[in-house]
């Protein structure tokens, strides 16, 4: 499945790949990219199928399909540059790695009871209304999967999160360079953790993971787990 909206993530990560183009030999949840938890976050994952929910590049999915030994992992994302980009980069890791350009919330109703582990890292979990989504995850995971996400603990600009489910604008590009807006979540621990609740999940856990640096557009990172209730 395509989508024919304009492709707002036409020029994200595109000076990095021209530079870099190997495979990370790590995987991580903050905002920064370079220090914290990684990969153990998401349990072993030897013959499981996983999915990365706005995937961009796909590099955090190259990552885990080559150094974890899951069964497959599905890279999604709505952008048709960015999965040409993935593909570019990482269409040599297939089978183990399934690159595919689709809406997240229509690609999860259609993989019912699929998943065994889906995540996000300011991905797809930002950027779709979690009323939304977090239901279609719940129809995509097996019962007992595991969602996991990580998400901004606040603004960039340092504004607090939202105390509702409700999205900001934020600036964008439409592909030949005009500026734009998109819908970003942005919500506080406890919205979260309703959230998940109300629509399917449990053992629900959000950890602050603080900026390692300051300065402008750094941020803590909240880092979410839920399992779907049986």
């Amino acid at each position: 499945m395509t989508t024919t909206t304009t492709d707002l993530w036409y020029h994200y990560g595109r000076s990095r790949a021209q530079r870099d183009r190997a495979v990370p030999e790590s995987f991580h949840w903050i905002w920064s990219q370079d220090a914290g938890p990684g990969a153990e976050v998401l349990g072993d994952l030897s013959g499981l199928v996983v999915g990365d929910l706005g995937a961009g590049a796909a590099r955090h999915a190259a990552h885990l399909a080559t150094h974890h030994m899951p069964a497959r992992v599905v890279a999604v994302d709505a952008s048709p540059a960015q999965c040409v980009m993935a593909t570019e980069l990482y269409g040599h890791i297939v089978p183990r790695l399934h690159i595919v350009q689709s809406d997240v919330v229509p690609h999860l109703h259609m993989m019912a009871d699929t998943y065994d582990v889906l995540y996000s890292v300011f991905g797809a979990v930002d950027f779709t209304d979690p009323c939304d989504l977090l239901p279609a995850a719940a129809v995509a995971l097996r019962p007992g999967g595991r969602l996991v996400f990580s998400s901004l603990g606040h603004y960039l600009n340092g504004a607090p999160a939202q105390p509702d489910v409700v999205p900001a604008e934020v600036t964008a590009r439409t592909p030949d360079g005009e500026a734009t807006t998109m819908h970003r979540w942005v919500l506080q621990e406890q919205v979260w953790t309703k959230a998940l609740d109300e629509y399917g999940f449990t053992r629900i856990s959000v950890d602050v993971l603080p900026a390692i640096a300051e300065g402008p557009h750094t941020a803590d990172t909240l880092l979410v787990t839920a399992v779907r209730r049986p």
